[in-house]
């Protein structure tokens, strides 16, 4: 009888899942049409300005390269858009507290903004994962072939878990596909020396660290906020899945559409700088000239930089031991140090010393990095990085150094970074674009996923909720120390936490794929992307291009 009746209850007492079926207006389509074309006639405009402003003239085939090289990177991001964005939009969705055609442009508005005001410390702590040889030379064969090779990897690996609906991590897919580049590029070009100094393994630790950490903190902290919002706020709506298409009371409402607009914005502010980093490294390969330095800054910081580095040349001096190296030699030394990934030592401190000593003189006779000559500039910036990452292993460990000297080296780490490490604004405009728009497509797959396939009920308001603001929180945390985490991840695991919270229960089979996915996105992206590098480095010397 109990179960007759159930049968028989109406059918707006049962939760409903949301409506997908919009017709998309071909005013819109045209529009996003318009904008795709716009954004990549804008990044070929401003790459033709920014060379031609340093004298430097781009070959036809080198231009093309680029083109292709940037269209693959912004696809990277356009993949990333509608793959990780779904998880931010599932919560709105799902508790009706908004349509999914206004959604996906909502949090693709937000993702925008995001970007738009991102430090880019995340995008160079990629690119410290990389071999330092590859980042020295990024205009040589090998160096296009590691971009190419971890960006196809990334995109592949993407889009085909995006087609069987998982919410795998593109954070986790890049580093597993930047890692694969370095093993294989160590291994095809010193595997005699033990395989592993072509990646920098502390560093690799610390951004592994937070990826593995981020499912734990989702579902922990999700189920916790929800337990403590249980005990706090006792309206009984919230713990309730919604049972028709009607939105949600306004102040419920609201919260729901905040936490999807914090999460939308912090992922952009996280996420986006990961394509920035790639491009960077795009730019500086094939336009050395103009993006290897960043002539933005003024004459008038030179002295400042001068007086800095002298104070830091004077520490290095100081732990020398007298040894006198040439700049020639130091190169040498430094880079041998990052590879190994110890910087200690009379010889270590006399390369810094030789090297800093130079650069300084270089720099202070050039007037400012805007005067720099384009036959020196790859050189410029090249002495400059082996500096900073040495500088920075160097101090690793504090004990020893005087307060003084710590912060001297610590100020002449700055303004290396700001020579060095920079994002032109227009590669903020097509990246933010990218995620945006890629946020407006492709998204249902996922989004079913979410909202249906992880707890065993529908979504409530308190579960949405509790696990937007988790992923808004730890995001932007992670955007404040510079680290990549993984939106997925944290949403994801944020759901189950908060399905367990209510009471529900989660779905085994879904919650089993998608720890399989966790597991093996690491190493299937090392591997595509190693094995990507090595194909093109053979065809590279197949047809003598090297």
């Amino acid at each position: 009888m109990a179960t007759l009746a159930m049968d028989q209850a109406p059918a707006a007492e049962l939760p409903r899942s949301p409506r997908f079926d919009y017709n998309t207006h071909p005013l819109a389509k045209l529009l996003f049409a318009a904008i795709v074309v716009g954004g990549m006639a804008f990044a070929g405009w401003s790459v033709l300005t920014d060379t031609r402003g340093v004298g430097e003239e781009l070959a036809l085939g080198v231009f093309a390269f680029l083109g292709l090289a940037l269209l693959i990177a912004l696809g990277f991001e356009f993949v990333n858009g509608f793959h990780d964005t779904a998880n931010a939009v599932a919560t709105v969705i799902y508790t009706n507290s908004m349509p999914a055609h206004l959604a996906v442009v909502w949090s693709g508005f937000f993702n925008f903004l995001g970007v738009m005001v991102s430090s880019g410390a995340v995008a160079y702590s990629i690119i410290t994962l990389l071999p330092v040889d590859l980042i020295l030379n990024v205009g040589s064969s090998a160096g296009f072939a590691m971009i190419f090779a971890l960006l196809l990897a990334a995109v592949l690996w993407n889009l085909g878990t995006w087609y069987v609906g998982l919410p795998n991590s593109s954070s986790h897919t890049l580093i597993g596909s930047v890692l694969g580049v370095g093993f294989a590029n160590q291994l095809i070009s010193a595997g005699s020396r033990g395989g592993t100094a072509g990646v920098d393994w502390s560093q690799a630790t610390k951004i592994l660290t937070g990826l593995w950490m981020a499912p734990l903190i989702g579902f922990g902290a999700a189920l916790l906020l929800l337990l403590v919002m249980r005990m706090l706020l006792r309206n009984p709506k919230l713990y309730k899945a919604p049972m028709d298409s009607a939105p949600p009371p306004r102040g419920i409402r609201a919260l729901l559409i905040f936490t999807c607009t914090a999460v939308s914005f912090s992922h952009g502010s996280n996420d986006g700088q990961k394509g920035m980093g790639l491009i960077m490294l795009i730019l500086i390969g094939c336009a050395p000239t103009a993006y290897a330095l960043n002539r933005t800054l003024p004459a008038s910081a030179t002295p400042a930089f001068v007086q800095t580095a002298n104070m830091a040349n004077a520490a290095f001096d100081a732990r020398s031991g007298g040894l006198a190296i040439a700049p020639e030699q130091a190169r040498g030394v430094l880079t041998n140090a990052l590879q190994q990934r110890k910087a200690e030592g009379p010889q270590v401190f006399a390369a810094l010393d030789s090297l800093s000593k130079d650069l300084t003189q270089r720099v202070a006779s050039y007037g400012s990095l805007s005067k720099v000559p384009a036959e020196a500039t790859s050189n410029v910036r090249n002495d400059m990085y082996l500096v900073l990452d040495t500088t920075r292993l160097a101090i690793k460990k504090p004990e020893g150094y005087q307060p003084a000297e710590l912060k001297a080296l610590k100020d002449y780490q700055t303004d290396l970074e700001a020579g060095t490490r920079f994002i032109p604004i227009w590669v903020k405009i097509v990246v933010a674009l990218a995620l945006g728009l890629g946020t407006m497509i492709g998204w249902k797959r996922i989004v079913i996923t979410v909202g249906e396939k992880i707890g065993k009920q529908h979504m409530t308001y308190g579960m949405g909720a509790s696990a937007e603001l988790v992923a808004a929180g730890t995001i932007l945390a992670a955007d404040h120390f510079g680290l990549p985490v993984s939106t997925t991840h944290i949403l994801s695991s944020g759901v189950a936490g908060a399905s367990v919270a209510s009471g529900s229960g989660l779905q085994a089979r879904t919650v089993r794929n998608l720890a399989l996915a966790w597991l093996l996105t690491l190493p299937a992206a090392m591997l595509l992307s190693g094995g990507l590098y090595w194909l093109m480095l053979t065809a590279v010397k197949a047809f003598g291009l090297h």
